[in-house]
């Protein structure tokens, strides 16, 4: 077997022992983009137990959280790099949103989020009318105009 040499290794694993799960707590990835009258978003949670998944919304502020958990088997690690822990993040949503409609779906370890666009904040084309008759502006001899 390859063992590879680190010698950051004592320090790590003392870290670890001090500081527990709380020093691997993993960002969560995210893409945002909009489709039609939807705004999407991607979150990347592999490993994270799908019962432990809450999206929440409270005052416009869009709260995702997971739980990804360890072995609870007595082992002897040689090697731990794939983080433990709770997984939160948080969006401050704008306006013109339907909160009270957002979709969620988790698969493969990729969390989806649909939001949609509120009928107000659409986008309206208006009308711009014309007068159907014309009126003409001539000069008078002293300058003044008449209609």
């Amino acid at each position: 077997m390859v063992t590879r040499y680190d010698p950051f290794r004592d320090i790590d694993r003392l870290a670890e022992q001090m500081l527990g799960s709380a020093r691997n707590a993993a960002t969560m990835p995210m893409d945002l983009y909009r489709s039609g009258d939807h705004y999407v978003m991607h979150f990347d949670l592999p490993g994270i137990d799908p019962g432990s998944l809450d999206v929440s919304v409270k005052d416009r502020t869009l709260t995702v959280r997971g739980q990804r958990t360890g072995r609870s088997e007595d082992v002897e690690w040689l090697s731990r790099e794939r983080p433990i822990g709770t997984y939160v993040r948080q969006l401050n949503l704008g306006a013109g949103l339907q909160l009270d409609h957002i979709e969620a779906s988790y698969a493969d370890g990729v969390l989806t989020l649909s939001v949609p666009v509120a009928e107000e904040a659409k986008p309206r084309r208006i009308e711009v009318s014309r007068p159907s008759t014309a009126r003409v502006i001539e000069a008078g001899p002293s300058g003044a105009t008449t209609t």
